[in-house]
């Protein structure tokens, strides 16, 4: 299997379009334009009945103490753990590829409606809903796809990784309100083959890599 895009190559730059947050020019950040990245994908196994994406950040803090604080860095030696940034199931293994923005373009404020999707879709909730709970402004449940916001003052460069997931069953067994974690663990033993697209994204200009 292979997945792919024409925003960025693997292990490349996530643009600002594909982004939720980007640098404001000051030290901190403002609003991206938060369009899923297109994705095309090739060599599907014999026997897919239903794709699974999932994206994920493994480069995420594990304490906020630090998080975008004036005159603090977040030290790159800090434990990291995952953010799910989109997790989309029940996609046929015949259609399309995805098209830029087709899932989302723009941040939405307490978060864009779900778990139905486009094309018959489901999907999750991302951990932009516990990141902006109890927030009165931004608060709410984040289905689909929100792109990177890594911390401003973060002294390593964050890893955006997309997996597609050929499964051997046409509906991936999750219901309600579901997330990354409970998608994977609801199909362990349907996965016939899986394939990945790392971006990569920064919004302190000291790590200088971008």
């Amino acid at each position: 299997m292979r997945l792919s895009s024409t925003c960025f190559g693997d292990n490349q730059k996530i643009p600002g379009e594909n982004s939720f947050c980007v640098p404001d020019g000051k030290g901190q950040c403002t609003l991206g334009g938060n369009r899923n990245p297109d994705l095309t994908w090739s060599n599907l196994p014999t026997g897919t009945r239903s794709l699974v994406l999932i994206c994920h950040d493994p480069d995420v803090p594990s304490r906020p103490d630090d998080v975008n604080q004036e005159g603090r860095t977040v030290p790159a030696s800090l434990p990291r753990v995952d953010f799910y940034h989109w997790v989309l199931v029940d996609m046929d293994w015949n259609s399309s590829p995805i098209a830029e923005g087709e899932f989302s373009n723009g941040v939405t404020p307490r978060g864009k409606p779900g778990p139905e999707g486009p094309r018959g879709t489901r999907q999750g909730v991302n951990d932009y809903t516990n990141w902006f709970a109890g927030d009165k402004d931004m608060g709410g449940q984040y289905f689909g796809y929100d792109g990177p916001c890594p911390p401003w003052n973060d002294e390593r460069l964050h890893h955006y990784v997309f997996t597609l997931y050929a499964l051997d069953i046409p509906k991936c067994p999750v219901s309600g309100t579901f997330t990354g974690p409970d998608v994977l663990e609801a199909i362990e033993g349907h996965v016939l083959d899986k394939a990945t697209l790392t971006g990569v994204y920064t919004q302190n200009p000291k790590v200088g890599v971008l």
